[in-house]
């Protein structure tokens, strides 16, 4: 499998992003659910949050054991926010989880080098790749959430329905009304 590849796994289409020895990581190619960051509307990053809890557990629940057996519990690294340096807390260890800012900048279409830059792009990034970022929730193109704070620690990052990298962010809890959309990540065992 290699990147772009899209797989069937536990009934939900996935695409794959990366590939590292007998894993490969992957995302839903759809959003699956709109749910909020947490539970109320307070400084927190993701290894506090609700959604984390969530995925990790009634999700990570849905799939069968033998899927589950192929599904990689994985050190991620929680980095600050770049541009406003609003603290990413502390590394994880996840089964199941969003992207960070520089995840979905490096695997979708390479714009790591916009993350350095705030220059005139009014707290998103905007350039070539931007379609290749892009999700629908049900028939509609839909924002989607990343574990990365925001511009501070009451928001997330995201990307926005045009597949604008938000690193501004939308709030944990509140508004946007409809929480935003989810685009569960994980390491799958293939070999």
């Amino acid at each position: 499998m290699k990147p772009k590849d899209e797989i069937i796994f536990g009934n939900i289409l996935w695409q794959a992003l990366d590939a590292k020895g007998d894993s490969v990581l992957i995302i839903t190619k759809d959003i699956i659910a709109l749910q909020w960051y947490h539970h109320s509307f307070v400084d927190i990053t993701w290894e506090e949050i609700e959604l984390r809890r969530c995925l990790n557990n009634e999700f990570y629940h849905l799939f069968q054991k033998k899927e589950k057996e192929k599904i990689r519990a994985v050190v991620n690294r929680n980095s600050d926010n770049q541009w406003f340096r609003t603290k990413g807390g502390s590394n994880t260890t996840d089964k199941i989880f969003l992207l960070s800012l520089e995840e979905v900048c490096k695997y979708f279409g390479d714009s790591t080098e916009h993350l350095q830059v705030k220059g005139n792009q009014k707290w998103l990034i905007s350039d070539e790749n931007d379609h290749k970022r892009q999700a629908k929730y049900g028939d509609v193109y839909h924002w989607w959430r990343l574990r990365s704070p925001g511009y501070y620690g009451r928001t997330s990052a995201s990307v926005n329905a045009k597949g604008n990298v938000y690193v501004r962010g939308n709030g944990v809890y509140g508004r946007p009304k409809d929480g935003g959309g989810v685009r569960p990540a994980l390491w799958l065992k293939i070999k």
